[in-house]
C-alpha cells in the first residue's frame, strides 16, 4: 500500500466516474480513487447500451428515477454543449398498436407529466406518419427530448477531469476482498492492496457481490439479462428517421424491441431481454459456473420466474429464431423483412430482483458502516448519471462526514 485515500469508488463505469467527477467538485481537497477491474473505462453496462438520452417518460412520479432523469438529461446536455461531447435531441415515437394498449399510452402521458418531460404531445396516424413514415399505429406520443449520444466518450471526458482535479484512477484493479480494519477499509486487488477510509461501491454487475463483501447484506441480488441486436442493413436505413418504440407492459423494467438510431448513424433494432448465463455473458456461448450457481440458488429468481415464464420463453424464443424476432420488430415497421436485418451486438443489464422475486425497478442505494452501495442503478443510469452522482455523494457527505479534517491532499502515486 502506498498510503490512504479519503474516498475510493469501486467501479470504473458512468455512474462510478460521474461520483468521482461530483465528489472532486464538491470535496476538492480528498484523496479519491477509482478502481476498475478492466484494463479501460466503461467498459461493461456503459459500452453496451444504445446511447439513448431519455426523457424521463417511463418512471413512476416520486421515485429517484423520475427525480433524476429530466434533472440528469439537462445536466448532461449541459455538460456536452460545455465540452464539445456531440449529442442530438432528435425525439422519439411510443406507438400504440392496439387499443389495448391505449390506456397504457394515455398513463405515460400522464408520468411523463407528472415527472416535467417537456413537450409531449399525442398524436394520430397522419401525424405519425409525418415523422415516421414507415412506421404503423393507432395512436403515438411524440416526446421531442429524447436524444441520442455516445456514452462511452461521456465517461471518457468525466474520467478526463476527474485525474485533471487530482483523483487517481487505478485500471486492472479487480476488488477479491475487503477487510475492516478498525480505522480503515483495506482493499485486496489484483494489483495489491488499496487502503481507504471510505468506500462508494458501484461495481454495477458485481456491487451485490461486492455489498457482501463489504459486510452488507442486501435484501436482493444481481440477475444478468443479455439484450441483443439486430442492426439495419446501410440500404434500409431510411426506414427509421430517428427513434420508434411500443408501448411497454408496466410490470417489466424493460421497454420490449425498438429502433433506435444511433449517433455515428447507425440504427439499431432490439433488444430482447433473455437471462445470461454470466454476469458478462455478451454471448449466447458464455458461460461462468459460479454467476449461472448465484442465479439458480437464489430463491428471489425462482419466485420471479414463476411468475414471468410465459414471457420469459417469448424472450428465448426470439433470441433464437431471428422471424420471431422480425415478427415482433413488424408490430411497428411493417415493410422490415429479415434481409433487412444484419447481426448486431448486444448489453447486459444488471437487474436486481428482491428475494421475494420482485423485480427492482428503482435505483437502489445502501449504507453499511463506513461504505455506500448503489445496489440499482439500470436505464436511465447512463442518462441521469450527473445527477446520480449528486445524489450519492450527498448521502456520502451526510452519512461519513466527508470533508472534516481532511489534511492538504498528497500525491499516493
Amino acid at each position: 500500500m502506498d498510503g490512504t485515500f479519503d474516498l475510493t469508488i469501486i467501479g470504473g463505469g458512468i455512474v462510478g466516474l460521474a461520483t468521482a467527477l461530483e465528489v472532486t467538485q464538491r470535496y476538492p481537497r480528498l484523496r479519491l480513487a477509482v478502481l476498475e477491474k478492466e484494463e479501460r473505462l466503461a467498459v461493461h453496462q456503459t459500452g453496451h447500451n444504445s446511447g439513448v438520452i431519455h426523457s424521463g417518460l417511463y418512471y413512476k412520479p416520486g421515485s429517484l428515477k423520475a427525480q433524476t432523469c429530466v434533472t440528469g438529461a439537462q445536466a448532461l446536455v449541459t455538460f456536452c454543449d460545455q465540452y464539445s461531447i456531440p449529442y442530438e435531441r432528435c425525439g422519439k415515437v411510443v406507438v400504440a398498436t392496439t387499443a389495448e394498449e391505449l390506456p397504457r399510452l394515455e398513463e405515460l402521458y400522464r408520468r411523463g407529466t407528472a415527472n416535467g418531460v417537456e413537450g409531449m404531445e399525442m398524436i394520430g396516424p397522419e401525424r405519425l406518419r409525418e415523422l415516421e413514415p414507415h412506421a404503423t399505429g393507432i395512436k403515438a406520443l411524440h416526446v421531442p427530448t429524447t436524444g441520442i449520444i455516445d456514452f462511452p466518450r461521456v465517461a471518457q471526458t468525466y474520467a478526463t477531469l476527474v485525474q485533471e482535479r487530482g483523483g487517481e484512477i487505478r485500471l486492472r484493479h479487480q476488488v477479491q476482498r475487503i477487510i475492516q480494519a478498525s480505522e480503515e477499509i483495506i482493499l485486496e486487488t489484483s494489483q495489491g492492496a488499496v487502503a481507504t477510509h471510505h468506500l462508494v461501491n458501484c461495481g454495477g454487475l458485481f456491487c451485490d457481490r461486492i455489498a457482501r463483501m463489504a459486510g452488507a447484506s442486501p435484501d436482493m441480488q444481481i440477475v444478468p439479462f443479455r439484450g441483443e441486436y439486430y442492426m439495419i442493413a446501410s440500404h434500409r436505413r431510411s426506414l427509421v428517421k430517428n427513434l420508434i418504440y411500443p408501448v411497454p407492459d408496466p410490470v417489466l423494467p424493460f421497454l420490449g424491441v425498438h429502433f433506435t438510431r444511433t449517433i455515428d448513424g447507425l440504427v439499431e433494432a432490439g433488444p430482447n431481454a433473455v437471462l445470461a448465463f454470466a454476469r458478462e455473458g455478451y454471448k449466447k456461448s458464455d458461460f461462468a459456473p459460479q454467476d449461472l450457481r448465484e442465479t439458480l440458488t437464489f430463491p428471489g429468481f425462482w419466485k420471479m420466474a414463476r411468475r414471468y415464464w410465459q414471457t420469459g420463453i417469448e424472450e428465448m424464443v426470439r433470441s433464437f429464431s431471428k422471424a420471431a424476432f422480425v415478427k415482433a420488430l413488424q408490430r411497428l415497421l411493417p415493410e422490415l423483412t429479415a434481409d433487412d436485418l444484419q447481426p448486431g451486438g448486444s448489453g447486459v443489464r444488471a437487474q436486481a430482483i428482491a428475494s421475494n422475486g420482485a423485480l427492482v425497478d428503482d435505483f437502489v442505494f445502501s449504507v453499511t458502516g463506513k461504505a455506500l452501495h448503489v445496489l440499482n442503478a439500470p436505464s436511465p443510469g447512463a442518462t441521469a448519471s450527473l445527477a446520480i452522482g449528486q445524489m450519492i455523494v450527498e448521502k456520502a457527505g451526510e452519512s461519513f462526514g466527508l470533508g472534516e479534517g481532511v489534511k492538504n491532499k498528497r500525491s499516493l502515486s
